[in-house]
């Protein structure tokens, strides 16, 4: 009997969403927050800390949080068996940029089009808007083998 056929007294198990996919987004999501972190870190430090150009630091932020990123995606996300290689981290570099440019973009608008604005809010949500994105470029360009 399949689960259309099932009388109301049988209990439904619910579907199971598969754990490759449900590691893969935990994954996605884990490497994510942890760049998220240095990259906010990274900013706050420079800017709050040492007194430097919320505009200036994010550059160095992102930098340093895109090879945490890399490290993290291709262990968290995409599981990659094979050793590092410098193209696939150039290829990661050129994704990574790319949607580091549409985050900047973001970000620089909001601080100027909202002065008060604390950087680190504009930090959260221009990295929200190119996390869609971020993955796709990793999916489809750097780690192809899903």
């Amino acid at each position: 009997m399949d689960r259309c056929e099932m009388s109301p007294t049988q209990p439904v198990e619910p579907l199971e969403v598969p754990q490759s996919l449900a590691r893969h987004g935990l994954g996605f999501l884990i490497s994510g927050l942890i760049a998220l972190a240095v990259d906010a870190g990274t900013t706050s430090l420079l800017t709050r800390g040492l007194g430097m150009s919320a505009f200036i630091s994010r550059p160095l932020g992102i930098a340093l949080a895109m090879v945490v990123a890399w490290a993290c995606h291709r262990r968290l996300t995409f599981a990659v068996k094979t050793d590092p290689t410098l193209a696939e981290f150039g290829r990661y570099a050129a994704v990574g940029w790319s949607v580091a440019a549409l985050n900047y973009a973001v970000y620089a608008g909001l601080l100027l089009a909202f002065p008060a604005m604390a950087p680190e809010a504009a930090l959260f949500a221009s990295s929200i808007a190119a996390m869609a994105a971020s993955y796709a470029g990793m999916r489809f360009g750097v780690f192809t083998r899903l």
